[in-house]
């Protein structure tokens, strides 16, 4: 069974990670979706509330048999050892992800030289999205129904305590 592992913190999902988690889904036979729990973030959802809006487009997306939601603490390496797969999913959008993403996969190598890293373009359309664009865009009560899976868009304003589009 050929499985990969798309580590990230998910905070919020956005129509982007929705895309590559689809796209993945056609190409491997399994899909972890890993999320972070990085104390050292300022999450804005909890992990609890992140698992809960993967798993909700996960079943929406009928992939209950093909994806798993799963998180974990630490070391990426540690926990694909943990799964025992070797294989990572990364997306790529713009040029400050690939420096970034080069850092990571040359640190991952050292540590556990089976990585393989497989990098995904986001469909065009949500190329310049990022969740950290989609905490902006809400904070200041702006429509971001555009760019969120609809299910998560209540979950978003009420974050930000606001009813607006």
């Amino acid at each position: 069974m050929r499985k990969i592992i798309y580590p990230g913190s998910f905070d919020p999902p956005t129509n982007g990670h929705v895309d590559l988690i689809l796209r993945a889904s056609k190409i491997f036979d399994f899909v972890i979706v890993a999320i972070l729990n990085n104390p050292n973030k300022n999450a804005l959802f909890s992990l609890e509330e992140r698992i809960e809006m993967l798993q909700e487009i996960i079943k929406k997306n009928n992939l209950k048999n093909k994806v798993e939601i799963d998180n974990f603490n630490g070391l990426l390496v540690d926990y694909l050892k943990l799964k025992k797969c070797n294989l990572v999913l990364r997306g790529l959008r713009v040029m400050s992800d690939f420096e970034y993403e080069f850092q990571m996969i040359l640190t991952n190598r050292k540590m556990f030289p089976e990585i393989e890293t497989i990098y995904l373009m986001p469909d065009i359309k949500w190329i310049y999205l990022s969740s950290s664009l989609i905490k902006e865009i809400a904070s200041f009560g702006g429509d971001i129904s555009e760019f969120v899976p609809k299910e998560i868009i209540p979950l978003v304003r009420r974050k930000f305590n606001n009813t607006k589009k």
